[in-house]
């Protein structure tokens, strides 16, 4: 063969060799970037999926009107971002999901007839989701209602005599109701106690005393001076767990 082909093909054959190394190169610097894409992706992913987990889920309840409610993530309030709910009994390895609240904007969620069993001890968690990004859920804390509900305060109706005045006291009532549709008193689940206070707006309108503690509805309070303006509030007390519930609207008479 020629020497100068001989040469010619040789210089061919480098050529080759480099294009494919350069190739080979180029492909190896793709694959470098397409990993380094995919990380930050997932790192942004993850860092998305903290920002917008749920915080501070917990049941408030008052008379077992018990609600689940939570404060949105770090990113704050934000339109697009949707929030999902399940409940269980404690113990129970399967959650359920709560229709009403699968897939809403607002930070709380009704779970009333879901916790009905008031002895029950129960767990509500949240989630939340952004475009395609979901968080992980964030638990409340154990909520066993009859332990935790807050106990609202009696409702007062005075009744004016000449020389005295009658207080007819009604329970506060339940989240829960009876066959015939009525709404049960929460009487049917403790032994409360009422705590009746007077305020003389003559001497010192911040100033109750303590004119009846016990269990009957209709009170009558007298020695009382004609012409003096009078406000009643009264609250309910549970023995059973220590604690005394909000003071009652006022009701303000006089004697005449």
């Amino acid at each position: 063969m020629p020497k100068r082909k001989r040469d010619a093909l040789s210089h061919g054959a480098a050529l080759v060799s480099m294009r494919g190394i350069r190739l080979s190169s180029l492909c190896f610097l793709m694959h470098l970037l397409q990993d380094k894409i995919s990380t930050i992706l997932v790192l942004g992913n993850q860092d998305l999926q903290d920002a917008i987990k749920p915080r501070e889920v917990r049941f408030h309840s008052l008379n077992f009107n018990n609600t689940l409610h939570w404060q949105p993530g770090s990113t704050g309030e934000g339109e697009d971002t949707l929030y999902f709910v399940q409940y269980k009994v404690y113990g129970q390895s399967k959650w359920q999901n709560k229709e009403e609240c699968w897939g809403i904007q607002s930070h709380f969620c009704d779970l009333t007839e879901e916790t009905s069993d008031i002895q029950e001890p129960y767990y509500g968690r949240v989630q939340a989701a952004l475009a395609s990004i979901r968080s992980d859920w964030s638990l409340s804390c154990r909520f066993t209602p009859w332990r935790e509900t807050t106990i609202g305060p009696p409702t007062i109706k005075v009744v004016h005599r000449k020389k005295f005045i009658i207080l007819k006291l009604q329970a506060p009532r339940s989240a829960y109701k009876r066959k015939r549709g009525s709404m049960i008193p929460m009487t049917n689940y403790y032994d409360l106690l009422y705590q009746v206070f007077i305020i003389n707006n003559l001497l010192d309108e911040q100033h109750r005393v303590l004119v009846y503690e016990g269990k009957d509805k209709v009170i009558k309070i007298e020695d009382l001076r004609r012409g003096v303006s009078y406000c009643i509030v009264a609250r309910t007390s549970v023995l059973a767990l220590g604690r005394n519930s909000a003071y009652s609207n006022k009701q303000c008479t006089r004697l005449l």
